[in-house]
């Protein structure tokens, strides 16, 4: 049986078969899809494929300007035709929570701005509803106290700033992050992410709804690719 951190590494490389000559793809933010990106590097070197990509995170970016992906900036992340990023829960719809890493919103960006969008998860991903995993919810650093107490109000669990008050969590876009204990209660997240949003303060919910078309996942089976039956691949 392969090991978790191979079959991470055959669904990163499974991924790419959606992956074309001549796109403009979404480079995700972490563990797993890091071997997506290594892999689009090694398709442009040893298949000459041309694409450019836009990172979702400062740590992409780093990453595939070290393995020579050309790039565009966020800002120019419009007209993208697919992107490929990870999860921290995907359920039944194809619905997603994400902001494990931190980088939510730029994610959010890139994936709206895209065609399409293919996830790389593992199989401890996969839930029947979502919320086993703390709803992130990235905040403006001057109003996050106040986000906290609308927050609390609509969340039945504990709502904590990310690295706590003394030394908290900066994203790359010099934002907080209040992590959500909902619990596995989440079964209308669009209704949730809107909720939240209309909260003074809030930048991005990390609910990803309806935007999701298949998920690459890798199980102890081995590698498996779920194709959302009404999606856009």
């Amino acid at each position: 049986m392969a090991g978790v951190e191979q079959l991470k590494e055959q669904a990163g490389i499974a991924a790419c078969r959606f992956v074309t000559d001549g796109m403009a793809l979404g480079l995700g933010t972490g563990s797993t899809v890091r071997y997506s990106i290594i892999e689009i590097a090694r398709m442009i070197k040893e298949e000459g494929i041309e694409v450019v990509g836009v990172p979702t995170s400062e740590d992409t970016r780093l990453l595939a300007e070290h393995l020579e992906i050309p790039l565009r900036t966020i800002d120019a992340a419009t007209n993208l035709d697919l992107t490929i990023d990870g999860a921290d829960e995907f359920d039944p719809k194809f619905d997603l929570i994400k902001g494990g890493g931190g980088a939510l919103t730029r994610e959010k960006i890139v994936a709206k701005a895209s065609n399409s969008m293919v996830v790389v998860a593992d199989e401890t991903k996969q839930v029947s509803t979502l919320g086993g995993f703390d709803l992130p919810i990235e905040v403006d650093s001057i109003l996050w106290g106040d986000v906290r107490d609308g927050i609390s109000s609509i969340c039945p669990g504990e709502v904590r700033l990310r690295g706590g008050d003394e030394d908290p969590y900066i994203t790359d876009n010099q934002g907080f992050i209040l992590d959500c204990s909902f619990g596995p209660t989440i079964s209308n997240p669009e209704s949730l992410e809107r909720e939240i949003s209309e909260i003074s303060g809030v930048v991005e919910v990390g609910l990803f709804v309806g935007i999701c078309d298949a998920v690459v996942m890798a199980s102890s089976g081995g590698v498996e690719t779920l194709v959302k039956p009404d999606g856009r691949l």
